[in-house]
């Protein structure tokens, strides 16, 4: 899929927006889904300034963020845009206290001291945490992520963590040009969610954070409710006004 050219005015983020949407509900009605059930997540990694107004004005709410420190730095920018953010990349567990309060999302756990850092500040402050648990669906020593197998025991491990609100799961599938390669990683969510209903819980795990530009549609068509979308709608990343030099790609 390619992805557009970078946006330099509001109309054009819109188009991109509206783009994508429209990308997700023929994929959803290709596999007789309601479009309605599959959310789009702006990533707004290096995304500052004036595209973060331009993407309040869109009828978006959340966006995704991959770094704790970028979306603290951009906090404000987010607010006056009335967009709250989730935390969609790794989270350290010394970082934990600057996400809870912060972040109304977080999709990325998979480690029991993280999951204790949390639930531990957000009992002191009287709230709770939607969260997704990762998996590591292409088996990548690059990646984050739990085994699949594993899965089952971790989720039953955060029991006595009640602020924490275990939605449903999230994974990046494999960078690749085979589809097939790719649609297995989608597959391998659907077996695991499919287990956690079975063994853990029949009408919890309803929520799949899976699919970026190159495969959300991919992943819609194997059971995606939330696709993170970056540079399909702000295009390539590190350029454009508002941007610093040197950012992430």
């Amino acid at each position: 899929m390619s992805h557009p050219a970078i946006v330099t005015s509001e109309a054009a983020l819109h188009a991109n927006v509206a783009a994508v949407q429209e990308r997700i509900a023929a994929a959803a009605r290709r596999v007789d889904r309601d479009p309605a059930d599959v959310r789009l997540l702006p990533v707004t990694k290096t995304v500052h300034d004036e595209r973060i107004a331009w993407l309040g004005t869109t009828g978006l709410e959340l966006v995704g963020e991959n770094k704790v420190q970028e979306a603290l730095g951009k906090a404000d920018a987010l607010a006056r845009a009335g967009l709250r953010w989730a935390m969609i990349g790794h989270l350290q567990t010394n970082k934990a206290r600057h996400a809870v309060g912060a972040a109304a999302e977080l999709h990325s756990l998979d480690d029991l001291r993280l999951a204790e850092a949390l639930d531990r500040r957000l009992q002191a402050i009287g709230e709770g945490l939607d969260v997704f648990v990762q998996v590591n669906s292409s088996g990548e020593a690059s990646k984050s992520g739990l085994a699949p197998d594993d899965v089952a025991a971790f989720v039953a491990a955060l029991a006595p963590f009640t602020s924490l609100r275990v939605r449903g799961l999230m994974t990046l599938a494999v960078f690749s040009d085979d589809r097939e390669l790719v649609a297995a990683c989608f597959e391998r969510m659907r077996d695991v969610q499919e287990r956690l209903r079975q063994d853990v819980d029949a009408d919890g795990f309803a929520e799949l954070s899976m699919g970026m530009s190159g495969d959300y549609e991919l992943a819609i068509e194997h059971g995606a409710t939330t696709v993170r979308v970056g540079e399909g709608i702000f295009g390539p990343r590190g350029t454009g006004p508002g941007v610093p030099s040197g950012g992430a790609r």
